[in-house]
């Protein structure tokens, strides 16, 4: 949040100047209503709550700009985007998805967002236990020895004292291998986690639309414990597998979902 904290009308211009030719009087209006935007969250008080931020109205006929420039806003931003087709009107009135189903689109795409950059910064600590993982499947460690944090600093030369330091020794000199990309076609055995199918596609009975369904069926199958499967893959790929596991290990959905619906709540944009 803090390089967009700094940006000016002016500087989020010159970035919409790079992908939008002309329109330059819608631009400079969404870059004040953008910064105006940024100085409410910017407010810590309760006077907040005070500052409600306007909605934009854009008017234009078709391949003027209109949807390129609420994208590019909501990147600029680093806010969720949700495109909504609200053109469908008829004698009988609007025709169309409800309000409900945009905001939990709108929603579904924070998530994504926060999830990203949660990913991003837990993934060297990942990386680091992957590692770990990989040496323990080639190079299983000595019974009783106890977990070692920090590589033996040893001379090659001298003779090891014993099983550990040995295994110790092995496991560096395969460290380094596998750092160096060496070992990544070698095929390993992982545990690979997998949930069940669930089949619920006959719950709505034509009364859910897609997202409510797609969401039940995520809940149900959150629930249902999870199956593992020996799985023989190369260290490439293993790496890449045990990375997935590790880092949503790491990331608290909880405070995903938090960060999320707030995100959602005051930079959205449904277009």
């Amino acid at each position: 949040m803090n390089k967009i904290e700094s940006l000016t009308p002016r500087q989020i211009v010159v970035e919409l100047d790079k992908y939008i030719i002309g329109q330059g009087d819608a631009k400079r209006n969404v870059a004040i209503a953008l910064r105006n935007r940024i100085r409410r969250m910017m407010v810590k008080s309760d006077i907040q709550r005070d500052i409600v931020p306007n909605n934009i109205l854009m008017i234009g006929s078709t391949g003027v700009g209109k949807t390129e420039i609420a994208r590019r806003l909501a990147k600029i931003a680093q806010a969720p985007f949700t495109k909504v087709e609200a053109s469908k009107f008829t004698e009988v009135g609007y025709v169309g998805r409800d309000v409900e189903s945009m905001v939990r689109d709108l929603v579904e795409q924070s998530v994504h967002l926060v999830r990203e950059v949660k990913n991003e910064a837990v993934k060297a600590r990942a990386a680091e236990a992957v590692e770990e993982q990989i040496l323990d499947i080639l190079i299983p460690p000595v019974k009783g020895a106890g977990f070692r944090t920090t590589p033996v600093a040893a001379n090659v030369d001298e003779e090891p004292s014993d099983d550990s330091e040995l295994n110790e020794r092995t496991r560096e000199r395969f460290r380094e291998k596998l750092r160096n990309g060496e070992l990544d076609d070698r095929k390993v055995e992982v545990n690979v986690k997998s949930a069940p199918p669930v089949g619920v596609g006959m719950i709505g009975n034509g009364m859910m639309d897609d997202a409510s369904m797609q969401g039940l069926q995520d809940m149900i199958s959150g629930m249902m414990p999870k199956r593992t499967k020996k799985r023989k893959v190369s260290i490439a790929e293993a790496r890449k597998i045990l990375l997935e596991e590790e880092v949503a290990k790491l990331v608290d959905f909880d405070e995903v979902k938090e960060e999320a619906i707030k995100l959602a709540e005051n930079n959205g944009i449904i277009f």
